[in-house]
């Protein structure tokens, strides 16, 4: 009898000893740990910009031949809506093209100050190539080089004149400017560029000629998306 008694308190001990109730407990398999999938990068940025066309000009006008000395003109600021397109060949290589319309009235100074001459409409797609600089964070400062294509349109003469004519025109272009990025899609953009344009001109039929030189700057503000 007390033999059998031991062999029941041997089994109970052994029943709620840690081992055993560990051995009853359900076992779960660990969580995955979750791999963290970086973001899609896409080489598309669109901006969308307030310009300032501010030109720089010069001229060199001869009439029947013969050179007007001290003949100047006067080109008119203007200011305009824009949109630019940007495809990023790597983190740090880009291609951004700018369309836009402006409008400009020309008139006479030194030697022809008083004298209304006309006005134009210019359509000046630029292409350039970009540098960005990375590692800055939300700052993305970049300088580029290119070329502008202008066509002149829509031209009026004024003043004393019957016929007044452009020629539409290749120029090499400078740029610098920074995107500041507010998140991974918006941000603000400030932009300057450079254009060394210059025109032939025509005036009554070719009684007046020469070269005009427009040289603008172009200053830009407005907003990025980066897709």
């Amino acid at each position: 009898m007390s033999r059998r008694i031991a062999v029941l308190a041997a089994a109970a001990l052994a029943l709620g000893s840690p081992a055993a109730q560990a051995a009853d407990l359900p076992r779960f398999a660990a969580a995955p740990v979750p791999v963290p999938v970086p973001a899609e990068w896409s080489p598309w940025m669109v901006r969308v910009r307030v310009l300032g066309v501010l030109p720089d000009p010069g001229a060199r006008l001869s009439a029947g031949g013969a050179p007007l000395t001290g003949a100047k003109v006067s080109i008119s600021d203007s200011v305009i809506p824009e949109l630019d397109i940007s495809y990023f060949f790597t983190r740090t290589l880009a291609a951004e093209l700018i369309l836009g319309v402006t409008r400009h009235r020309i008139e006479g100074a030194g030697t022809l100050a008083g004298t209304k001459i006309g006005s134009t409409w210019i359509l000046p797609p630029t292409l350039t190539l970009q540098y960005h600089l990375d590692g800055l964070g939300a700052f993305k400062p970049y300088v580029g080089v290119g070329v502008n294509y202008s066509v002149f349109f829509g031209e009026k003469e004024r003043g004393p004149f019957t016929s007044f004519r452009l020629t539409s025109s290749v120029a090499p272009a400078l740029q610098v400017g920074f995107d500041y990025m507010i998140d991974q899609h918006w941000g603000f953009n400030v932009d300057v560029k450079k254009l060394f344009l210059d025109t032939k001109v025509k005036l009554n039929a070719g009684a007046v000629r020469g070269r005009v030189d427009i040289d603008p700057w172009i200053v830009g503000a407005g907003l990025t998306y980066r897709f």
